[in-house]
């Protein structure tokens, strides 16, 4: 009789399993608006049934659970909140409050998007006082990482409130604020970050490590390859989202041949791991005369550029909005949260906002002496602040470059000088520090160009 009740209590205790949520699917959390959502979790008795009800549906789930995990898709209505999803088993329940619907977007690079108030930031101290806002919520994942992708993270999402603003990104935070203000609806804002780290380590080890050449670039971090996204990405995949914006390229400033290569893949590998075509916008690595040889930085600017090859993306330019060159981190953050937001208002949500084009080089015409340059996504004329057209150089056959001097021509550009009097190539901007005059009319900066294709 005592082995017969031991067995009842412990198939008793088998039938009360309990269910599991991620960290992501919490109190105040923002589930994309009018769009089918991801519910998951695990219960810790496999083959549990779980029943989960929605206080904006009339629809009654259930979903068993296959080796301890289960996972179903709702539908969501447009934003606004506050709504509540409850979670039960014959063990327990859950009941996850006040959620939200709006718009979801991570962030993810290194030192530049990760910078807070916590480094003192001003723009970001300054903010304090106006951060209290529930239309705002955050989820910042915390520096971890891992051999192998993992299903879940220490962290919860917070409503917007000073404390937790001023260690947010900068960058994430006024991004949010700025499309919370437009586009009226709650923002649900993802920070996935770590100072110092280069992009192999956010991207997906077999997408790196079916690439021999990619691999050999990469050399003496191989051990390092997808850490970051095992730890930090992973375990949001399930997780809809509208966006992603990237600021990184700062550590692979080395490897500039293969960066554009390296960043399709990660761009790819994270749209196919989330199941969704969503934008990814990312920042063109800032001047700085530290680099060690003197064109590297511009190298991997160019490589950056080649990346908007690949669709639903785009780059913000950043040439203009660094104090100091012998810094690598620019303090200003809130003008480049803007131009990544106009970004998202005008190409993904169609809405009126500041301008979003960044003259580039089209081509070259060979003029007497002379190369007239021609741009794309320029929109009117060329304008030069501060004087004449600055950062130019001008080569002959013999592939050495000079300073030359350029005259805008309505919307061209006639480079010159008296030192190659049979030009071939012209180059702007193409060293690791410069911070050149040529603007739009709209006020963003001409992106950096080469005409040749040269090794040196």
């Amino acid at each position: 009789m005592k082995k017969l009740l031991i067995f009842l209590l412990f198939f008793a205790f088998r039938l009360q399993a309990d269910v599991q949520l991620p960290a992501i699917i919490g109190d105040h959390m923002v589930l994309q608006q009018k769009s089918k959502v991801t519910l998951w979790g695990w219960t810790t008795n496999p083959g549990e049934d779980v029943k989960v009800t929605v206080d904006w549906d009339t629809t009654q789930y259930k979903v068993r659970s296959i080796f301890g995990h289960f996972s179903l898709q709702v539908n969501t209505p447009k934003a606004g909140g506050n709504h509540s999803i409850t979670f039960k088993t014959n063990g327990n329940s859950i009941t996850v409050s006040d959620v939200v619907f709006g718009e979801v977007w991570v962030f993810s690079g290194q030192s530049n998007m990760e910078w807070s108030g916590t480094q003192n930031l001003k723009e970001s101290i300054d903010e304090m006082p106006n951060a209290t806002n529930d239309q705002i919520r955050f989820f910042y994942i915390p520096k971890a990482t891992a051999k192998y992708p993992q299903e879940d993270v220490r962290a919860k999402w917070v409503v917007s409130n000073p404390t937790d603003m001023k260690a947010f990104s900068a960058i994430g935070y006024f991004f949010g604020k700025k499309l919370q203000a437009q586009l009226k609806v709650p923002m649900g804002l993802i920070s996935s970050n770590w100072g110092g780290t280069r992009a192999e380590v956010w991207i997906a080890r077999d997408s790196v490590m079916k690439k021999p050449h990619l691999v050999q670039a990469i050399k003496n971090n191989q051990n390092t390859i997808g850490m970051n996204y095992n730890a930090m990405i992973a375990p949001i995949i399930n997780y809809n989202i509208a966006g992603a914006l990237w600021y990184q390229g700062e550590s692979n400033v080395g490897q500039y041949g293969t960066y554009t290569e390296l960043m399709n893949d990660l761009i790819v590998s994270w749209r196919t791991a989330f199941n969704k075509n969503f934008p990814f916008y990312f920042a063109q690595i800032a001047p700085y005369d530290k680099y060690g040889d003197n064109v590297n930085g511009a190298k991997l600017r160019e490589a950056q550029t080649n990346n908007l090859k690949l669709e639903n993306t785009a780059m913000v330019v950043l040439t203009d909005l660094v104090p100091d060159v012998t810094n690598i981190h620019p303090t200003i953050k809130v003008e480049v949260a803007n131009r990544f937001a106009n970004l998202a208002l005008v190409k993904h949500y169609g809405q009126e906002a500041g301008p979003i084009f960044y003259p580039k080089y089209d081509r070259m015409k060979v003029e007497k002496g002379k190369i007239r340059i021609y741009f794309r996504e320029l929109n009117g004329k060329l304008v030069a602040k501060d004087g004449d057209p600055s950062h130019l150089m001008i080569a002959g056959e013999d592939k050495k470059f000079y300073p030359a001097t350029g005259k805008i021509d309505g919307s061209s550009l006639v480079v010159s000088s008296p030192d190659v009097p049979n030009p071939v190539a012209v180059r702007y901007a193409f060293k690791n520090a410069d911070m050149p005059n040529l603007f739009s009319r709209e006020g963003l900066p001409v992106n950096l160009f080469r005409t040749d294709d040269w090794e040196n």
